[in-house]
């Protein structure tokens, strides 16, 4: 493979002082948890959300769980989710007990249609969860809007989106409070699992902040019965090398998606991902679509370049919700039939990848 999907010790070794340096440092301090270093993460995070408050927690999951818990969102109610999107977003409106009502995206941007969300509203519904996917911004003051119209909760999925703007305002400060991942092949990424919830509502902050330490805002006194899930300060101190780069590598990536997009204009076969004039994603994922995806992967691979898949399998089909199985979905299921992900990130040598596919493109095709 000449040109692997992801590899991700380039980014460790491109600033090996600086996290060598971070990592003597937390070392030395000899605190491991709940110390400095995430309070200044915490603090350069949110600032650069463009929100007033971040709480670290252990996982993008638990940023969703624990927001949406922040909001008292559970048994009884329920929550509008993507058809389209990574299993995660189901999986916190279940952790809480509320019950997820897929809504499909548009088909050329992948992300929630907007336009669809108002006939999923009922009088059970209590929050909307609009993932930021592949990098790139959901239409938020549309869903802001309907929000407001019906009394809901925005909680954004940001995993995908660290640095994406709307309209020229960062995700992450765009709904009542945001989830965040820091998985280690995210934009911005720790080397261990990590997430955060962002918002500008210092009781949310707050309540997120008592949950994700047993419920605990003083040793040993108890709130109320919370979880486990705190970004320690390791990988808090990683986190704080990678957010001092992540516009530039962000900026990496958008030169490559701009390559692809040059490459590819013309190309019949392949449907490009489409950006809304409002929209400056950081793509996380380059996703094309195509109608002989088997074939095309095959002959990259064959050629040299890595692809993925992102995601085979629509949540609604798969094991895990047996409930949806029946529901019919099909622009999520006609997205999850073609998609592929080509190689995109700050240390994807995408000169060689765009030499490869030049070379291949009508074998492609």
């Amino acid at each position: 493979m000449k040109v692997p999907f992801l590899e991700l010790k380039p980014a460790y070794l491109e600033l090996k002082d600086k996290f060598d340096a971070a990592y003597h440092r937390v070392m030395d301090s000899g605190w491991y948890l709940m110390g400095q270093e995430l309070d200044t993460f915490e603090r350069e995070y949110a600032a650069y959300c463009q929100t007033d408050h971040c709480a670290g927690v252990g996982s993008g999951l638990d940023a969703l769980i624990l927001a949406l818990r922040a909001f008292d969102i559970g048994p009884g109610d329920e929550v509008i989710v993507p058809s389209h999107t990574f299993i995660a977003t189901w999986l916190a409106v279940d952790q809480v007990g509320a019950v997820p009502v897929p809504v499909e995206p548009d088909p050329e941007t992948y992300n929630i249609d907007a336009n669809r969300i108002e006939n999923a509203i009922s009088p059970r519904t209590r929050a909307i969860i609009p993932v930021h996917l592949y990098g790139q911004p959901a239409d938020m003051d549309s869903i802001m809007q309907l929000a407001d119209q019906h009394n809901l909760v925005v909680i954004e999925d940001a995993a995908q989106a660290q640095g994406a703007l709307y309209k020229g305002r960062k995700v992450g400060s765009l709904g009542h409070a945001a989830a965040h991942s820091f998985y280690p092949g995210k934009n911005l990424g720790g080397f261990a699992d990590g997430g955060a919830v962002t918002t500008s509502d210092k009781a949310i902050a707050d309540r997120v902040r008592t949950l994700r330490n047993y419920g605990s805002k003083t040793k040993y006194h108890y709130e109320e019965a919370g979880v486990n899930s705190r970004l320690d300060e390791l990988q808090a101190a990683f986190l704080r090398v990678r957010l001092s780069h992540l516009d530039e590598w962000n900026g990496r990536r958008q030169r490559i998606a701009a390559a692809y997009g040059d490459l590819f204009n013309g190309a019949k076969s392949i449907i490009q991902p489409k950006v809304p004039n409002w929209a400056n994603p950081v793509w996380h994922l380059y996703v094309i679509r195509v109608s002989n995806r088997d074939q095309m992967q095959t002959k990259l691979m064959e050629s040299g370049i890595g692809t993925q898949i992102h995601y085979p399998i629509p949540t609604h089909q798969t094991r895990a919700y047996p409930q949806f199985n029946s529901v019919s979905l099909p622009i999520a299921e006609s997205i999850a039939a073609s998609c592929l992900s080509l190689p995109i990130g700050p240390h994807v040598e995408f000169e060689s990848v765009i030499q490869i596919l030049k070379k291949n493109l009508d074998l492609i095709c």
